[in-house]
């Protein structure tokens, strides 16, 4: 299965980008529409679960009101949508269809408390089963254990495990293959050396990419600047999430779409 249909891939970070690009806020309607009608074939948002069950856009775990931070998880829609939580039913609908979702899977504390078919990614699941008529849709997360629910939830549904600033691709790439999902999108510092990982010697980007492919997987690099997503495309990776969507078409449109 190809996730991104053998294309160097741009995908749009929270939509046009992290904070606010050309005045949209990150993970809001209008920042997702206007990053689809870009000129990208993929968007990326955060999805999370409210109380009562419902799913709506946003990275945080909490959303900022008058009497303070308040948990999306001890929310119901309605108190989430006053503070300006947007539903991801709407979001789906608003999207073009034909133009893929990256949905990055935001597990709740509480989903320790829910069996298996109850937690977020199995709501997250049974969304995507829908959704894949419209467009080609991928789930990501860092709960390895999220990516399992959905799959239950979504069988055949394209899945990517996240991994974190820094984290060794030797442990990601092996991680990824073995949980059977489709591919591993490691923060662009992965890819070299780091300040988070202190190994004295480490595999050139190309050796870890292409020990990737023949595993089966494709890969996903996050954040990097335009030059050296660039550079990380050059390697063989297959997709790129952008902060900055506007700048980003511009400086690599003759590298990946």
């Amino acid at each position: 299965m190809s996730v991104f249909g053998g294309r160097p891939t741009l995908l749009g970070h929270r939509g046009l980008g992290r904070g606010t690009v050309d005045g949209l806020a990150e993970n809001t309607l209008e920042s997702i529409v206007a990053a689809s009608r870009s000129g990208l074939r993929w968007v990326e948002f955060d999805v999370r679960r409210t109380l009562d069950d419902a799913l709506v856009v946003g990275h945080y775990p909490s959303l900022a009101g008058d009497g303070g931070d308040q948990f999306v998880a001890d929310l119901v829609l309605r108190d989430a949508q006053r503070l300006g939580a947007v539903t991801l039913e709407s979001v789906l609908d608003a999207v073009p269809e034909g133009i893929g979702v990256n949905l990055d899977l935001k597990t709740s504390m509480e989903d320790a408390l829910r069996k298996p078919d109850a937690t977020t990614a199995a709501l997250v699941g049974a969304v995507v089963r829908q959704e894949a008529a419209r467009r080609p849709v991928l789930v990501s997360s860092f709960d390895p254990a999220a990516l399992l629910q959905v799959g239950d939830a979504a069988p055949g549904s394209p899945r990517s495990l996240l991994t974190w600033w820094g984290f060794p691709l030797r442990k990601a790439i092996p991680a990824a293959a073995h949980l059977g999902v489709e591919a591993v999108a490691a923060h662009f510092t992965s890819f070299g050396p780091n300040d988070a990982d202190h190994a004295p010697a480490f595999r050139t980007a190309e050796y870890a990419v292409g020990l990737a492919h023949e595993a089966g997987l494709e890969v996903v690099a996050w954040c990097p600047a335009p030059e050296v997503a660039r550079g990380l495309l050059s390697t063989g990776v297959d997709a790129v999430v952008v902060d900055d969507v506007p700048h980003a078409l511009v400086a690599l449109r003759d590298v990946a779409d």
